[in-house]
Formats: C-alpha cells, structure tokens, sequence
C-alpha cells in the first residue's frame, strides 16, 4: 500500500484530502507544518508529498527546495491558489514533480496522485537497462544517472523525463506529447511545466545550460535528445 504524507495547516482541507485518499486505498500520514513534513519525509519515508504552499513558518515551496538539497527525492505534489502561478512556477522549479490548484475535485487530486505514482513505479521496474547517449549514461535498474562516469542527482521527475527522452534520442518529441507520455495525464494544456523541469535538466547535464549540446530546443514543437553535437 502506499504511503502518502499530506502537508496542509488548515485541517478541514487536510482532513479531506485524508478522507478521499483513504477510499482510493492508501496509507495517509500529516503534518501541518514545513519543519515536520520535513522530518517525517526522513522517518516514515512515503511514497508521495502533498505539500501545500501557503503554510505557517517555512512555506512549501521553501519545504520543496530544503527536501531537494538534502537528497530527499520523494514526488512532491503542490497545491497552489488558481490564480497564484509565480507560486506554481516557483514550486516547479525547486523541484515539485506536479501541482493542483485550490478549489479542486477529490476525484482530480486522486487521479494526479495515481499518475505520479505509477510513473515513478514503471520506471523502477523498467527492464531496458542502460541507455546511453553522449556522455550521458542512464541506468534504468539501478535508478541511476552519470554523466562523464559522475553521478548526477535528478528529482523522480526529472529522471522519467530524461528516460522518456533516451527511449527516443534523435526523435523530435512535441510539448504535449512528454506531458502525455511522462506526466501521464492530460495538463489543461500548460506546457510550460515541461520546460521548467527540461531547463532543471540542462542545468545538470549540460557544460552550457544556454548553449545545450544534448537537449535541443525544436522551435514551436519541443525538444529532441541528441548525440552531444557541438
């Protein structure tokens, strides 16, 4: 069963959410604060963060940058006001997986939880092996990353999308088909959530994150995985 830590500080929310993932079949554990969610990620490690922003003392998107420079790489989910979208930007790119927006449907979030969730599962079963493009090195079975012989930490995110782009290097693959194929789900067409997380993989794996040799930007399309071309 999964292990999903709910992160909210108003409790008729929190409780709700609780409710709803309770009847779609996993486990449930909360905080109410930043300085806990943080802890429990390390004590009880869960399978899925559902981190709101708007919390008392470190606010989530401060809770998400802290998770990510200590290594931890549990899938982080934001619940974001609707009409807050620096704060949607800012979660994304300190590394949050996906976000919903407030007011949202039970049946919405549930269906987020469940993509992020198998995602990240079929990756880890992935039976493919080692891709290898350029320097870049991308084992599968190990859930491991190298460039150049070095590790390079990625988010659960971050890898899915580099491991989509390894299965179709050379190929150009629109915006909507990565958010289709890696996210899992139809996005309400917000694309910009891909390049957010493809800007977090240039910043990685390329010697000049604005000049790319691996990652190209196709204009008015998407993006296509290359052989490190000068």
């Amino acid at each position: 069963m999964f292990r999903i830590l709910i992160v909210e500080d108003e409790e008729s929310i929190r409780k709700l959410v609780q409710y709803n993932l309770v009847q779609a079949g996993y486990e449930i554990l909360e905080a109410d604060n930043g300085l806990t969610a943080i802890e429990m990620v390390k004590t009880e490690r869960p399978d899925l963060v559902i981190l709101d922003v708007m919390l008392p003392g470190l606010n989530g998107v401060e809770v998400c940058q802290q998770m990510r420079r200590q290594g931890l790489s549990t899938p982080i989910i934001m619940l974001t006001a609707r009409d807050d979208e620096v704060d949607r930007i800012l979660g994304l790119e300190m590394g949050a997986d996906d976000y919903v927006t407030k007011p949202f449907s039970p049946r919405e979030l549930a269906a987020r939880v469940k993509a992020v969730l198998r995602r990240s599962g079929d990756d880890a079963a992935d039976t493919a092996g080692v891709y290898q493009c350029g320097d870049i090195s991308v084992d599968i079975n190990k859930y491991e990353v190298t460039i150049r012989g070095e590790k390079v930490d990625l988010t659960p995110r971050e890898f899915e999308l580099l491991h989509y782009l390894m299965k179709n290097r050379g190929r150009v693959l629109a915006r909507d088909q990565l958010l289709d194929k890696v996210w899992g789900y139809e996005f309400a067409g917000d694309t910009r959530i891909v390049d957010v997380h493809i800007s977090h993989l240039r910043d990685k794996l390329e010697k000049e994150p604005k000049n790319p040799r691996y990652i190209k930007t196709i204009r008015g399309v998407g993006y296509k995985l290359v052989e490190g071309e000068a």
